[in-house]
């Protein structure tokens, strides 16, 4: 028998175990988003690229200074994407309200009714939604990042100079775009695939990446982040959700361990 036919099953069971753990997909996941951010870092072009594919130039008035760029992203003026975009920048929210209520009604139950992995469950979803999306993207990066919108720079019919993702010397104070906010969010939902049934998990899985996926796409076309933004903005959330289930594993096998030692 040759080597390889002999060894491949061996690399896929450490592959399984591997990602079979909350701590595997952390790892992975997080060298995933500093390698992507050091390629947008490194590579600003794919920014500049996928923001000109949305953005339509425009005459500029005399008014205007010579040399000034003019022009705007239309698709943030068509109505239907608007309120598609207003939508979802509500549903992480309201969905986390739901979450909530099931854990809270889940913990009014007592003995056999009460569900110890469902309270696991929706307390991770919930933790990685204040932790992801409000603290870290919200309260946090948007805040010190500094780098101006799309719109707002001078490529794009602003008035702020350019600057690549990771680059906090931009002229940005305040709810800046690197990241998004909204992706992040949008990539909270896509993590909720672990709160579905096993059995339904193919079939409701794919449709809630798609759902998760419109919001980024509808800001990047509405010139309000860059491609960088976006994806690294709803990739952020699945380190963050992988990190939080990560802590609940560590911290349950610490409780076996004490309870072992103390009896």
């Amino acid at each position: 028998m040759p080597l390889h036919s002999r060894t491949a099953p061996h690399w896929r069971i450490a592959t399984r175990r591997f990602f079979a753990r909350p701590t595997g997909w952390l790892l992975t996941l997080m060298i995933l988003w500093w390698v992507l951010l050091a390629t947008f870092y490194l590579f600003p072009q794919i920014d500049l690229a996928v923001a000109h594919a949305f953005f339509e130039e425009a005459v500029c008035g005399q008014a205007v200074e010579q040399g000034r760029v003019c022009g705007s992203f239309p698709y943030g003026a068509e109505t239907v994407f608007v309120v598609i975009r207003r939508i979802l920048f509500y549903l992480p929210s309201l969905t986390a309200i739901y979450i909530l209520y099931r854990l809270i009604a889940n913990l009014q139950h007592h003995g056999a009714t009460y569900s110890p992995r469902k309270t696991r469950d929706y307390s991770i979803a919930l933790i990685a939604f204040l932790i992801g999306p409000y603290v870290l993207v919200n309260l946090i990066l948007k805040q010190i990042s500094n780098r101006p919108r799309p719109y707002e720079t001078d490529l794009f019919g602003g008035g702020e100079a350019f600057v690549p993702a990771g680059d906090f010397q931009g002229a940005c104070v305040g709810n800046c775009s690197f990241i998004s906010g909204e992706a992040a969010g949008a990539g909270w939902l896509a993590c909720l695939i672990v709160l579905l049934p096993k059995p339904l998990r193919p079939v409701l899985g794919p449709p809630l990446i798609a759902v998760s996926l419109v919001s980024p796409a509808l800001r990047t076309s509405f010139g309000g982040h860059y491609f960088s933004d976006v994806t690294l903005g709803w990739l952020s959330s699945l380190v963050i959700y992988a990190g939080v289930a990560a802590c609940f594993e560590m911290s349950q096998r610490r409780g076996k361990q004490n309870s072992q030692t103390n009896l």
